[in-house]
């Protein structure tokens, strides 16, 4: 498949907030599709002072950091930290830690991971709930 036939890694999923960005990574992570992610978190960031991020991993397949420009990545980090306040990751892999290294110590960034079958408990974390059919959590095992 080629470039512009691909489908893209980064899907919206739509929330009862306004103020969430919430997405599914799906896949393999091109440079591309991550300059693109960086994209859509600065519109949000221009709708919202502040935000709260939710990032769902489905079949993780790796992300192209070497072709994902030096400039892009120090820009992200310095939006970060200006307007994101809570971040829940789930699903595999957990990437938290590497986000925390990334950010300086006196980050206000909020990280917190989630099994992928404690994701209900996410959504609980960040006041939301998925709105679209294609993005319900999956149910908490009990």
């Amino acid at each position: 498949m080629n470039f512009l036939q691909s489908v893209p890694a980064i899907r919206r999923i739509d929330t009862s907030r306004d103020d969430l960005f919430a997405i599914d990574v799906v896949g393999h992570v091109s440079a591309a599709d991550a300059e693109n992610l960086f994209g859509l978190l600065e519109a949000a960031y221009l709708l919202h002072q502040r935000i709260d991020v939710a990032v769902r991993i489905i079949d993780h397949e790796g992300v192209d950091w070497a072709d994902i420009s030096d400039e892009t990545i120090k820009k992200g980090a310095v939006q970060a930290l200006e307007h994101i306040g809570r971040c829940a990751a789930i699903g595999a892999p957990d990437w938290t830690s590497n986000a925390r290294r990334a950010l300086p110590d006196s980050s206000p960034v909020e990280f917190r991971y989630f099994k992928l079958e404690d994701e209900a408990s996410a959504w609980e974390w960040l006041g939301a709930q998925p709105t679209s059919e294609e993005a319900t959590p999956a149910p908490e095992k009990q």
